[in-house]
């Protein structure tokens, strides 16, 4: 940016999500992190003829997409264990890989590869479950990236901690020490209700709603899951975490596969937020999210990930456009989550049930400059009648042009600012070599 720190971003067209959904030749006008002008593109040159000028021809402009669901560091395992339902993959190969290698130094170097994978794909802000999430803050912090870092409870040990209280304890002390920090947060994530019993539950509920610290849970995954636990307690589990007061807005639901009216009612009554994460849900074959239903309820859907060791991507357009096509095929309707449905499952969504609204997910002056341009000048996104319909149904993450974060250019032109991509993928190889030699 130039001396004052503004910058006048002009693309062909403006997709803001508010009340003007599509604009062509307006521009958006940056000052430091913050969104401070949206206006014609002449009328921003006249007014700001001082500031830096990104002309992006072809291009569309949109809030960063939001991945609220994911392992970040467990890329380090990508492809290691495939083709393998939930719990074979989970108990036979995911788990013990953990405990063998889970590490600080892990967990930073998968931290690293991940936030360049998705800041390659237009992410501007993450949600991460996995252990060592004050490490995985830092990491995101010292890159200039956006994320919420939910530690990790379970009611057995694992490298990070001996149990729930041990587990609970460090998250805390996690969150005092960035609960100031502009770009990144801490949450609870207990597992899920298969692996965390009632009194940590309770307890988490609690000290959430006195620390205002938000909380992620896997919940209603698998088939397997839901009957499991009504045969062990005679309640769905979302029927038994309601029951615990756990439910609220606060909380996302992540996957939320195995749904029944009563599930809905309870999410629908205590502002629960659903993550669906359809790409992991379809190569575990764990089920799918009914999202129309869900949406008709009044329920806020967001999209995530999940972990590259299930997926095995960190790619929010690809996640985008299997959303919309998944939900099509379920409520047995082409009308079914429609583009622009489906890119704010990817932005505004998130935002929302990250508690974000007010800073991210859409653009809009005063909120954060978190964008990214999607280039359709490319063939396979040739001719374009609908730039939004392109974006779920024609875009991959290539096409993904520009990227800033809280207004710090990450991507240019396709490339990484900041970040050196070759030496990066030489550290994942590395990590692979020493894992395959065990």
């Amino acid at each position: 940016m130039t001396a004052n720190n503004t910058c006048i971003i002009m693309p062909q067209w403006l997709l803001t999500l508010e009340d003007e959904q599509l604009l062509s030749d307006h521009a958006v006008v940056i000052k430091e992190d913050r969104i401070v002008d949206i206006l014609s593109a002449q009328a921003a040159q006249n007014k700001y003829s001082t500031a830096e000028h990104v002309h992006l021809p072809k291009q569309v402009l949109m809030p960063g997409l939001i991945n609220c669901h994911g392992h970040t560091a467990m890329n380090l395992f990508k492809g290691m264990a495939d083709d393998l339902p939930l719990m074979t993959w989970l108990e036979e190969h995911i788990w013990p890989a953990e405990g063998q290698w889970v590490s600080p130094e892990f967990v930073a170097d998968g931290t690293k590869i991940g936030i360049a994978e998705m800041l390659r794909s237009g992410t501007t802000c993450y949600s991460d479950m996995y252990f060592y999430p004050e490490v995985a803050a830092d990491t995101a912090a010292e890159l200039g990236m956006r994320a919420i870092c939910y530690g990790p409870i379970l009611d057995f040990p694992t490298p990070y901690g001996t149990g729930p209280e041990d587990y609970i304890e460090k998250i805390i002390t996690a969150h005092n020490h960035f609960k100031h920090h502009s770009l990144v947060d801490i949450g609870f994530g207990p597992h899920a209700p298969y692996t965390v019993s009632d009194e940590p539950l309770t307890n988490i509920r609690t000290l959430a709603e006195q620390l205002n610290i938000p909380i992620q849970i896997h919940l209603h995954e698998t088939e397997f899951e839901v009957a499991d636990a009504q045969q062990k307690t005679g309640m769905r589990p979302s029927e038994r975490l309601s029951k615990l007061g756990f439910l609220g807005p606060d909380v996302q639901a992540v996957h939320v596969t195995q749904v029944a009216d009563t599930d809905i009612q309870l999410f629908k009554e205590s502002n629960t937020h659903v993550i669906h994460c359809p790409e992991s849900n379809l190569k575990l074959a764990s089920g799918f999210c009914p999202t129309h239903k869900l949406q008709q309820a009044g329920i806020n859907v967001a999209l995530g990930t999940d972990g590259s060791a299930s997926n095995n991507d960190l790619d929010m357009l690809g996640e985008m456009r299997s959303a919309a096509l998944i939900a099509k095929a379920v409520a047995n309707d082409a009308s079914a989550l429609p583009a622009l449905e489906a890119i704010k499952m990817a932005t505004i969504n998130g935002a929302k049930a990250l508690g974000k609204e007010d800073q991210i997910g859409s653009i809009k002056v005063g909120k954060q400059a978190d964008l990214i341009s999607i280039d359709l000048n490319e063939i396979a996104s040739a001719p374009v009648y609908d730039p939004i319909s392109h974006i779920v149904y024609t875009a991959t993450r290539q096409q993904v042009d520009h990227v800033w974060v809280a207004g710090n250019l990450q991507v240019k032109n396709k490339q990484l600012c900041h970040m050196n991509e070759t030496q990066l993928v030489e550290l994942a190889q590395q990590w692979a070599d020493k894992i395959q030699a065990k």
